[in-house]
């Protein structure tokens, strides 16, 4: 029932978990899949004491880190602060900001409420920093968003014996993978949540298992079940990168808002869309208010990384501290069309683990 990949790694099933929620990460590894934290909204401290709280949990078993690098965005490689990039903003998208916010009534933050970090990771040195505080743990696995990492991420890597993995949704950008360096390359249909090309995963991922020959590719893209993780390794995968489906489970509770888990709990499988209005670039994420006036008529326009995450960061902070459910979304796959209740994280795990035997035995009784 395994791969080699997932024998290598140490995992009992070759299921990739990717999750905000240190907590998931725990169970999930427990389970015997791995677990993923997902770290862009983490400073280094607070990534470090979240993977020192993962660490004490998970007895020895393996997890992984997943940063953001992307190869292209205003300031790579200059020297610019944030106040260089507040800028280059243009007046258009703070207005239409700021009229959106008040045709719903969305008031300002109170004085005293403690403001997130605008550009979250949207950069190689925050990339690097999160490598650093990772790579003081017993990491298996670090993964990287958006494009190839750079060349000083994968060494650190392969220094401490950690494999490299990068997401991609075109065939070009994994043979720059595998030219870069990269042990592990997830094919990310366009099925997926957040940042996804246009490609369907059942047409990308045998055909960048072909294009990479002895890299290890994992599917990634509308899988839930079992037998979607059976199918990724009939297309010659050898393991399933999830994430949208740890969205709705109990121990992800404290962070998710509670309008959202309604959202996610109540949407089909038709009810995301591929907007640029949180990063720039593509990203499914359910159909909300907010995304309709993004990509309507008066919209002035999405813009670059890492210009589009900062002209809407603190919008999305009041919309959320005011409640404004309208406007409230979430990155998230079409598999949401699957996930209609609060399930744990281990009874999820369970039923992964008898839907691809089930699965792999009904292919056995074919031949």
């Amino acid at each position: 029932m395994n791969t080699a990949l997932a024998k290598k790694l140490g995992l009992e099933v070759p299921l990739f978990a990717f999750t905000r929620s240190k907590e998931v990460v725990v169970e999930v590894t427990r389970a015997g899949g791995m677990g993923v934290l997902g770290a862009i909204a983490h400073s280094p401290e607070k990534l470090d004491e979240d993977l020192a709280w993962i660490d004490a949990r998970v007895d020895g078993k393996p997890y992984g880190v997943d940063t953001v690098m992307p190869q292209s965005y205003l300031g790579r490689g200059e020297t610019v602060t944030k106040e260089m990039l507040d800028a280059m903003i243009p007046q258009p998208q703070k207005d239409f900001i700021a009229k959106m916010l008040a045709e719903h009534g969305v008031e300002a933050l109170p004085d005293d409420y403690e403001r997130h970090e605008d550009l979250l990771g949207w950069s190689v040195e925050k990339g690097l920093a999160h490598i650093e505080i990772a790579l003081k743990y017993p990491i298996k696995l670090i993964a990287n968003a958006l494009g190839t990492p750079p060349a000083e991420a994968i060494e650190r890597a392969h220094e401490h014996g950690v494999l490299m993995a990068a997401l991609c949704g075109k065939t070009k950008q994994a043979l720059a993978h595998k030219a870069a360096g990269i042990d592990v390359i997830v094919a990310q249909g366009t099925e997926a949540g957040g940042h996804t090309g246009e490609i369907a995963g059942m047409v990308l991922c045998p055909e960048i298992v072909e294009a990479v020959g002895d890299t290890a590719v994992l599917m990634a893209g509308g899988i839930g079940t079992g037998r979607q993780m059976a199918a990724a390794l009939a297309l010659g995968a050898q393991g399933a990168w999830t994430g949208s489906i740890w969205l709705t489970v109990a121990e992800n509770d404290g962070y998710q808002h509670a309008h959202v888990l309604e959202k996610l709990l109540a949407a089909g499988s038709g009810d995301t869309v591929r907007s640029r209005c949180i990063s720039g670039k593509p990203a499914r994420q359910l159909v909300t208010e907010y995304t309709k006036l993004w990509d309507g008529e008066t919209s002035p326009g999405t813009l670059p990384i890492p210009l589009q995450w900062m002209v809407q960061a603190e919008a999305v902070e009041r919309i959320f501290h005011h409640d404004c459910t309208a406007l409230m979304g979430s990155p998230v796959g079409q598999i949401v069309g699957s996930m209609n209740e609060v399930r744990t994280t281990a009874s999820v795990m369970a039923d992964f683990k008898a839907d691809y035997a089930a699965a792999v035995a009904r292919l056995g009784a074919l031949s």
